[in-house]
Formats: structure tokens, C-alpha cells, sequence
């Protein structure tokens, strides 16, 4: 039975309701049947420890302004010490008109994609994401100055406001699909007779065999092929009526058939989430990694041409 884990709003394959926006917090999707082998799973992410020598040599840098994400707020906000740093920063907000960064100090320097500095990024996004709708900002987005980032805010006031309308009341979740490729070759050479002929060919060394471990080869590539296209398109069949959008990425090593991202309104949450459990119970030779809410990276493409600091 799958492990369900409290998100911290980051998903590692991780992570997150209704009149008030959605909150951090321990969430019990109930898994397909003890019968079935399905699986969902969301991962705990634990905070960020600063090391000693990471202390020693940033105290003394210059500092700047680093931004996780742009909101709609025309009045001040403090989100506390959540930000990157050696000591978490506080996180506050700049100001354009009705919209705002949030921000944090930091020092002036190009930001090492630690996995401290990742999870301290997606924690500010995650915890803003409880109150307001979120463009989240690339990881390591630093500006020298508060005026270089209200001049961003000025500059991309059009886009940036188009986007927190587009996603307003909506999350993005991810899914990705993994399979024991051995287990699914058995199956194969089972129902597949020319495959299951070849195999005994190969197993009694009848004469030489290397055409018919070409052969084998081939057709086993082209049935895992066409049986890992089919459990997808069955998929995304299966949660198109209950997400607004959704992305496919590309699968990450050999076990991964399906690496994709959905985006699903507040409101249509809990369809989401009873149609995932229904889909991992109903694939009982799949392994189902599902985690969120996040803001939308997958569905938000604003390019911003920053000129590095010196």
C-alpha cells in the first residue's frame, strides 16, 4: 500500500481547498486496493540545514534581492523566515501597482542548485501558493537592487497580469508512471507467439542464433514501445475531463513510461484526485508517483532577458 507523507509543497515526486486557497498539510489519499500493485506516493522533503562553511563564506558577500515568484498584492506582505540562506531570509514583497515580487535578501552571487537551495525556493512558492496565485520565478533569479526589480515589475506589467488571471484558482500536479520492464517482456513473450517461438530458439542453441536474437530484439522493442504508448494515451484519456491542461515531459530513466504534469482548478481537486486512484487501482503492473499541488511550472513561459549583475 502506497505511502502517504505530509508535502511540503515541493515535489521530489512530491506535494498540496476551496473558499480559502489550498494549504500545506497531510493529506491521506486513500490507495487502490491491498489486491492491487499500483502505487501513489508522495515524498517528504525535509528543510534546508545551512552548513558552517557555507555561513563562513557568504557572511561576508555584498547583498541582493532574490525572487521566487510574482503575485497579484497591491499592499505589503511578510511570509517570515523561509528564504534561501545560511539562516533562512525573511520573505516580503515589491511592489508595482496591484502586483508584486516576492523576495528575499541574499548574497549577490550566482546560487549553487543545492538541494537546500531548491527546497528553501520551492518552500516560499509553496507557502505563498496557500493565499494568493503564483508565477514562480526560475531558481536563482537575483537582482542587485529593489529598484532593478520594480522596473521588472513595470516592464512586464502586461504579461504578468495576463498570467495571475490565466491561472488563477488553479495548481499544477504531477504524475509519473514507472513499470518493471522485465515484468512486462515476460508478459509479452508470453502472448506474443513469434517472440515466444524466437525465445526458445535462442534458449536450445539450435545452430547459430544471431538473427534470431536480432529478431527478438526488435520485436520486443517494438512491443514495449506500443504497449508503453498505449498506457499513456489511456492515461491522459483517463484525467482529461478532470484537469484543465496538461504536459508531458520526458520520462527519466528506464523504468519511467510517463513523466507528466497537469493543471487542475481548486474546485476540481478532489475529481482529480479520485480519478488518479481510480486509474493507479485499475493499472495494477504500474507504479504510480503522484504529488502536489505546485504553482504552475509547467504551464507558465514567461522569458525575461536579465542582465547579469558584476
Amino acid at each position: 500500500m502506497p505511502k502517504t507523507r505530509k508535502q511540503t509543497r515541493t515535489r521530489t515526486a512530491t506535494r498540496t481547498k476551496a473558499a480559502t486557497p489550498p494549504a500545506v498539510r497531510e493529506r491521506s489519499r486513500s490507495a487502490p486496493t491491498a489486491a492491487s500493485r499500483g502505487k501513489l506516493e508522495r515524498v517528504h522533503i525535509p528543510a534546508a540545514r545551512p552548513t558552517a562553511a557555507e555561513r563562513a563564506t557568504l557572511e561576508e558577500l555584498p547583498e541582493g534581492k532574490y525572487v521566487y515568484c510574482i503575485i497579484k498584492s497591491a499592499r505589503p506582505l511578510r511570509f517570515g523566515p523561509l528564504g534561501i540562506g545560511v539562516d533562512p531570509a525573511e520573505v516580503h514583497t515589491v511592489h508595482y501597482k496591484d502586483i508584486a515580487a516576492v523576495v528575499s535578501n541574499t548574497p549577490m552571487v550566482v546560487q549553487d542548485p543545492t538541494r537546500d537551495n531548491v527546497l528553501a525556493h520551492q518552500r516560499v512558492n509553496e507557502t505563498v501558493m496557500q493565499q494568493h496565485t503564483v508565477i514562480p520565478m526560475s531558481f536563482g533569479t537575483v537582482f542587485k537592487t529593489e529598484d532593478d526589480i520594480v522596473e521588472l515589475l513595470r516592464s512586464a506589467y502586461d504579461a504578468f497580469r495576463d498570467v495571475l488571471n490565466k491561472m488563477l484558482g488553479k495548481f499544477e500536479f504531477g504524475l509519473k508512471v514507472l513499470w518493471d520492464r522485465d515484468q512486462i517482456v515476460r508478459e509479452i513473450e508470453e502472448e506474443d507467439e513469434d517472440i515466444r517461438r524466437l525465445k526458445s530458439e535462442i534458449s536450445s542453441q539450435r545452430g547459430s542464433t544471431y538473427f534470431a536474437r536480432m529478431q527478438y530484439g526488435r520485436l520486443i522493442d517494438a512491443a514495449l514501445q506500443a504497449r508503453s504508448e498505449r498506457y499513456v494515451a489511456e492515461i491522459f484519456q483517463a484525467l482529461r475531463d478532470v484537469s484543465v491542461a496538461s504536459r508531458s515531459n520526458k520520462p527519466i530513466g528506464d523504468r519511467m513510461i510517463m513523466n507528466a504534469a497537469f493543471l487542475v482548478t481548486r474546485e476540481g481537486e478532489p475529481d482529480f484526485d479520485a480519478r488518479v486512484k481510480d486509474v493507479g487501482a485499475r493499472y495494477d503492473k504500474l507504479t504510480f508517483k503522484y504529488t502536489g499541488p505546485w504553482p504552475p511550472y509547467n504551464f507558465v513561459n514567461i522569458r525575461l532577458k536579465l542582465e547579469r549583475a558584476h
